[in-house]
């Protein structure tokens, strides 16, 4: 798929202003970056809430979710089976404008019972229903998929691709249906650490980043769709653009640890475009389109 970089080649015009001097040699963009919000502060979950397929919301089933070494990790050791106890974690707080940053890495074996398509696979789940709202056996929260994928050593595998458990997307003008579309990024072996960045403007953009370099790009996240089962009908109103919700980690069955899940909230600029541009290439590492 043919991504155009709309939003970033604006603000790459903008940044030749902000960024180079007369001679054109580059320098720092002058806008004053804002703190980061540690959506994972380290210590604890205390700000995030459990929902596990198959169990009540708030219950975190054979503790998936710890926090141990100063990691957040996902792990299976209470488990017998996976069983599609599909779980995932909510942070307390929905945001709407943001720049969400993940560093991830997948580790160990996946747990007996996994699916062949859940090997080395997790998320990070944006515009989320909120978790109060799900059902006791609903497999998915109803959001827009950030997918991680690993790779096996030897095969390409791409990362930060897009699911879709009851939502679309608009790509390039035109409703996007599918469940799932590949983003251009390289593939991850091994246990090495991937930082993911999520670039979401409300119900406009949202851009999934690596290294700096966009590898997917849709406008217009809205309900509908299937792939998701069963839910509340009152909370699948389908054609109801999302422009805000809650931000989920995902357990899959495949080990997963988080060390970093941070977010530059970015809806005090959204009225300002220019400062908006300055402040979103303030926090991009090393933005390649520069």
């Amino acid at each position: 798929m043919k991504i155009k970089l709309s939003f970033l080649s604006v603000l790459a015009t903008s940044a030749i202003i902000l960024a180079c001097s007369s001679t054109g040699s580059k320098t720092t963009v002058s806008a004053e970056t804002p703190k980061p919000i540690q959506l994972f502060n380290g210590n604890d979950i205390n700000d995030w809430t459990p929902k596990i397929r198959l169990h009540e919301v708030g219950e975190n089933y054979a503790n998936t979710f710890r926090v141990e070494d100063g990691l957040l990790k996902v792990r299976y050791d209470g488990y017998d089976e996976f069983n599609q106890q599909y779980g995932h974690l909510a942070y307390n707080t929905p945001y709407s404008y943001y720049l969400l940053r993940v560093e991830y890495r997948f580790v160990d074996e996946q747990v007996k019972g996994g699916e062949g398509w859940a090997w080395r696979n997790s998320g990070a789940m944006l515009h989320g229903q909120d978790p109060n709202t799900m059902l006791k056996d609903q497999d998915f929260p109803i959001s827009i998929e950030g997918q991680f994928l690993g790779g096996n050593g030897k095969d390409e595998r791409t990362t930060s691709n897009l699911c879709t458990p009851g939502t679309n997307v608009v790509i390039d003008g035109t409703l996007f249906t599918p469940h799932c579309t590949s983003s251009t990024s390289k593939t991850y072996h091994g246990d090495e650490w991937v930082t993911a960045d999520f670039l979401v403007l409300g119900d406009s953009l949202i851009q999934h980043i690596l290294e700096g370099e966009v590898v997917l790009e849709y406008h217009k996240p809205q309900i509908g769709g299937g792939n998701v089962e069963p839910y509340d009908p009152a909370q699948k109103a389908d054609g109801k653009l999302l422009n805000k919700g809650f931000i989920y980690l995902q357990s899959e069955s495949h080990p997963i640890d988080f060390r970093k899940v941070e977010l530059y909230d970015l809806a005090p600029y959204k009225d300002n475009k220019a400062k908006l541009d300055e402040i979103i290439l303030s926090i991009l590492p090393d933005p390649k389109f520069l």
